[in-house]
């Protein structure tokens, strides 16, 4: 029973981003939980680094764990006919610059990787460091392609 599953799951798994929602809706859901969950888990290593909570490094590596993971999945959200539908702050210029778009997901993913190696090394001033990085990769997207009121 298991291998049907399997099977199913990494057939999903392989099949176009547009073909994994049934509406544009379902994918703007989607990216718009995929990125709270991210930012949540991403928020308590920040409030860790900037003294707001105490450090736990097993909690840090723990939320960074949850963070990488997270930084892989919105951008199948992005698709075709996903700019319109319910509110959100997409700007359409992700639609019009996917190759920057692309480029500036990949940058946050990779310092996200850095986050997550500080973090398991267990130093403070290492997540430190990588906190900022990551939250500069995240701005650096959101000040082309973030609006700041909900539209559509």
């Amino acid at each position: 029973m298991k291998r049907p599953l399997l099977a199913l799951a990494v057939a999903a798994a392989s099949l176009p981003a547009a073909a994994q929602f049934q509406k544009p809706e379902d994918a703007i859901k989607y990216r718009q939980s995929a990125f709270t969950v991210m930012a949540n888990h991403f928020g308590r290593v920040a409030a860790m680094a900037q003294g707001r909570v105490p450090f736990d490094a097993k909690v840090a590596a723990d939320n960074t764990a949850i963070v990488v993971t997270m930084s892989k999945l919105p951008y199948a959200g992005f698709g075709d006919g996903t700019d319109k539908g319910l509110p959100n702050r997409a700007k359409p210029e992700i639609w019009k610059e996917q190759a920057k778009f692309n480029d500036l997901a990949g940058k946050m993913q990779a310092e996200v990787a850095k986050l997550d190696a500080a973090a398991r090394s267990g130093s403070l001033d290492a997540v430190k460091a990588a906190v900022g990085a990551v939250g500069g990769s995240c701005k650096a997207c959101h000040d082309d392609y973030r609006a700041e009121k909900y539209s559509n």
